[in-house]
């Protein structure tokens, strides 16, 4: 009698337990494809916006990256885009518009460069 106890509590967790992982929703993991040429749009200086002409941060499909000869990796969480080597390590805010807002602490002060992808089509460069 005690071991059918035990059979049909043991029986009743499985059950539990298998219908509590079929009802939990999944958690589809997005991966957002950021890797692309992304030109310099604007540049913000104590408060002002002005014409960008800085050099393009180019992150590869292979999770590398190039920003004014800075090269590292870049992995992307969430709605930000981490940037690092061995030394260093930033992140930039992913925008909508195909744009990463790179916020820095300059011999200006505080530096917010807003890049933009940039496709080149037939001959053509347009934003995505």
């Amino acid at each position: 009698m005690r071991y059918a106890r035990v059979g049909l509590t043991l029986a009743r967790c499985t059950a539990t337990v298998a219908l509590a992982l079929f009802l939990t929703p999944q958690s589809k993991a997005q991966t957002v494809d950021v890797s692309g040429r992304y030109q310099c749009a604007q540049a913000k200086m104590r408060g002002k916006v002005i014409p960008c002409k800085a050099a393009p941060l180019i992150l590869k499909n292979d999770g590398r990256f190039e920003l004014r000869g800075w090269e590292g990796s870049y992995l992307v969480n969430g709605e930000w885009v981490e940037l690092s080597d061995s030394l260093i390590k930033t992140r930039a805010k992913i925008k909508p518009g195909h744009k990463i807002v790179l916020r820095y602490y300059g011999k200006h002060g505080l530096v917010e460069m807003t890049y933009e992808r940039r496709v080149a089509e037939m001959g053509k460069t347009a934003l995505i």
